[in-house]
């Protein structure tokens, strides 16, 4: 049905699974094992996060990473509250207003230059504590590594949970793309979440090499409140659960999470190098993570994701984005700048 050696740059998610996570569905897939998250492998998923987490930690497995966050932040707020986040955000501009529609929740979407927020941007979003014609704020959400690119350091990361907390808010991160922020500072699950004041995580796999595979792990259980139950509502309640949990164990349990990123992020890496010298391109932000932002003429564009697929990102500004995954290769690389060169010569 398709050709296997072709691998383009449009998303992480155009990557098959991982063999390690492949051979981990393989490998639960004999017998009979209780159903709704009563298995082994969920049971050992948990212990998994626990040594990463914290002991307190709660994970909840999930379908998708829309699902884990609009279920994370229904957790995280009551029918009044809000969420600050920035006007870039995944949960903002690219769940078809998921929060908003299936959570009831208001989005106070803040601009930003680099994709990131500070305490003084959550500051523009006015508080009216108490004020009954104001949704009254309750979630800071951020994303690691960013929507476009760029990835908030531990330090970034401890300065907003401070500044949130002190605020009496909750700090929630969309950590989809999370092994590639790890991978890119060369720090651990526990230095990039726990230990920066982070309350709830939603943690990613599909992009990290799994089969509809992602958890929200809840590491402030005391600030949020029916998750069990908001799981199910929100039809994100596998009744095979060791199937999800066996491919986050794949990835969690060992190292897999962090080499499949780290290899993302070097091509991504590969690729900004061998371009930035390139006349008609012109990046706009470095490669942090695993993506590149070019901005490229239109016509020249078009003829190149013929070839290779990839998005418009900011078409205003004539801006693309170029995703490597775990999958990717020097010689996808290299044949991708190979034919940029090509379509650039052409008049």
């Amino acid at each position: 049905m398709h050709d296997d050696t072709v691998r383009g740059f449009a998303s992480d998610n155009y990557a098959g699974i991982h063999p390690e996570v492949l051979q981990a569905l393989a490998t639960v897939n004999g017998g009979h094992q209780v159903a709704y998250g009563e298995d082994v492998y969920t049971e050992r998923l948990r212990e998994v996060m626990r040594g990463h987490l914290g002991e307190q930690v709660e994970t909840f497995p999930v379908f998708n990473g829309t699902g884990a966050n609009v279920v994370a932040l229904q957790a995280a707020t009551d029918r009044w509250e809000s969420v600050i986040c920035t006007s870039n955000a995944h949960i903002h501009v690219d769940e078809c207003a998921a929060p908003e529609r299936m959570g009831g929740i208001k989005l106070h979407a803040v601009p930003t230059g680099d994709g990131k927020l500070t305490p003084e941007l959550i500051d523009t979003v006015p508080a009216r504590v108490g004020d009954e014609h104001w949704p009254q704020v309750r979630v800071v959400s951020i994303t690691n590594s960013t929507e476009i690119g760029t990835v908030y350091t531990p330090d970034e990361i401890r300065a907003l949970a401070d500044h949130a907390h002190e605020r009496g808010l909750v700090l929630h991160l969309d950590g989809s793309r999370i092994s590639n922020a790890a991978a890119a500072l060369g720090v651990s699950l526990r230095e990039l979440v726990a230990d920066t004041g982070v309350d709830l995580l939603s943690l990613g796999g599909t992009k990290a090499g799994a089969l509809a595979a992602e958890a929200v792990v809840v590491l402030s259980p005391e600030k949020v409140r029916g998750m069990p139950y908001l799981r199910k509502q929100s039809m994100q309640l596998a009744s095979k659960m060791r199937f999800v949990s066996a491919q986050l164990l794949a990835l969690y349990e060992g190292d897999l999470w962090l080499r499949g990123a780290g290899h993302a992020n070097a091509m991504a890496a590969r690729l900004q190098e061998a371009v930035r010298d390139v006349d008609g391109v012109r990046l706009a932000t470095p490669a942090e993570a695993n993506a590149v932002f070019p901005m490229l003429d239109p016509a020249v564009a078009d003829r190149l994701a013929a070839r290779f697929r990839f998005y418009p990102w900011d078409e205003s500004r004539d801006q693309y984005r170029w995703m490597c995954s775990w999958d990717t290769t020097e010689a996808d690389v290299d044949a991708f700048v190979a034919a940029l060169r090509e379509e650039l010569a052409r008049p």
